[in-house]
């Protein structure tokens, strides 16, 4: 077998074969078989594309290049979830407690943030003293004491998927529907759930800007973990506006704890209940989406959910303090406030300006390298649809720095549209895959 007559036949269209697609990437993370050859391969893909088998197999060989989290010694049905990425997406956040205190085990792997989009791991590391990294034992037994645990992702899960994307960066193969499923979905196959529930995002501020993009990349994940024998569930929902009000990592804890209490924004709550309610579904906890709807709204009003969040931050070292008073995180400096140009409606806030605002605030990273400010962010005080007069405050700054200020201030400005009549309200969660 040799990389040459791989490449040459997926550059024909062809369906390669397990073995191939096996013998290939095993070469690659080895380092026998070169860089130049995988980016001949990619750029195949990315023209020819790949048969549904195809997809899968490629999936089950990268998920097996590294450590497989066996989770068979935590009792109970495990549902993963995973967000495609977005602006404000703090729904980890308020899903996992709430999810665990339904009885369903939520044994999380999550990542940092990169570019306009944020990540799990950095929003945790802003309650002070939150341990991320948990050895595999610890993460087991938390879920089984307290049916839940987030920890980051291990450098051995899946890591061809790793060095495979950062090639994929650089050769302008990245935009393949193919190798962003086979990539997202090897992580979780390998993270070791029972069964998968996906947020695909779309909009301005998601990696999928079309509905058709987005359902064409759920649909092949969805096929993917069922023919891997994972039972997979693909919710579609829009990001053409930050979730919640809050971008910034401390901004979107104390966010969270809000909604946990019953008293966060409308739209973030309503999305971790529909995403929640599909958990519960899959793991056979209800009968329909209706039932879990109404199971999790008790557990926010009774509190059980907020008192699973201070278990978490207990069982993992954090200052569970801060659930009962959040203004023990991190603070910026200063605030400053954008105001409205004019009156009218808010028509169209483009979220990913104000995820890349919210970057040079600090709040992001340019690179993997970078570190963040974890106080500094954006709280929007009107979205879309809001009837506004001028002068009247469209969003806040938490500012640390002065540095990038006037850049990230013309940015959020610029997101915001203000018309005469009204926007149609959007849908929030578009389509649920299965």
């Amino acid at each position: 077998m040799r990389a040459y007559d791989i490449i040459l036949k997926k550059r024909a269209g062809k369906e390669l074969t397990k073995a191939e697609l096996e013998y290939l990437i095993s070469g690659y993370v080895s380092g026998e078989i070169p860089d130049y050859q995988l980016a001949a391969w990619a750029m195949a893909v990315f023209f020819q594309g790949m048969k549904k088998q195809e997809v899968a197999a490629l999936t089950s060989v990268m998920a097996d290049s590294g450590e497989q989290l066996d989770l068979s010694s935590i009792a109970g049905v495990k549902v993963d979830k995973h967000s495609t990425g977005g602006v404000g997406d703090s729904v980890t956040l308020v899903l996992a407690p709430l999810v665990a205190a339904a009885g369903v085990p939520v044994a999380k792997m999550s990542g940092r943030g990169l570019g306009h989009t944020g990540g799990t791991i950095d929003k945790l590391e802003a309650i002070p003293n939150f341990r991320t990294a948990l050895a595999k034992q610890e993460f087991i037994d938390n879920v089984n004491r307290l049916q839940v645990a987030v920890a980051g992702q291990t450098a051995n899960l899946a890591p061809a998927d790793k060095k495979l994307y950062a090639l994929r960066d650089v050769t302008a193969t990245v935009d393949s529907i193919p190798l962003i499923a086979s990539s997202i979905m090897s992580k979780k196959i390998a993270a070791g759930a029972d069964k998968i529930l996906l947020d695909v995002k779309v909009g301005n501020g998601a990696f999928m800007k079309e509905l058709a993009e987005a359902e064409e990349l759920a649909r092949t994940m969805v096929e993917i973990g069922n023919n891997l024998g994972q039972e997979t569930v693909a919710v579609i929902s829009d990001m053409n506006q930050p979730l919640g009000k809050a971008v910034g990592n401390a901004l979107e804890v104390k966010e969270a704890i809000e909604t946990l209490r019953g008293e966060g924004p409308a739209d973030l709550e309503e999305l971790s209940l529909c995403l929640g309610a599909e958990m519960l579904k899959l793991a056979g906890r209800v009968e329909n989406t209706k039932e879990g709807k109404a199971k999790l709204r008790e557990l926010l009003a009774s509190g059980a959910a907020l008192e699973k969040f201070k278990e978490l931050i207990r069982a993992q070292g954090g200052q569970e303090e801060v659930v009962d008073n959040p203004n023990l995180l991190a603070t910026s400096k200063k605030r400053v406030e954008i105001k409205a140009p004019k009156s009218g409606y808010i028509t169209e806030i483009l979220a990913e300006e104000v995820g890349l605002a919210a970057m040079l605030l600090g709040a992001g990273r340019e690179n993997k390298e970078a570190t963040i400010d974890l106080a500094v962010g954006i709280v929007l005080e009107a979205k879309l649809g809001a009837k506004i007069s001028k002068g009247d405050k469209l969003a806040t700054l938490h500012v640390n720095e002065d540095s990038q200020l006037a850049i990230a201030k013309e940015k959020l400005e610029n997101a915001y549209k203000i018309e005469a009549e009204q926007l149609v309200a959007r849908n929030l969660v578009h389509q649920v895959i299965n």
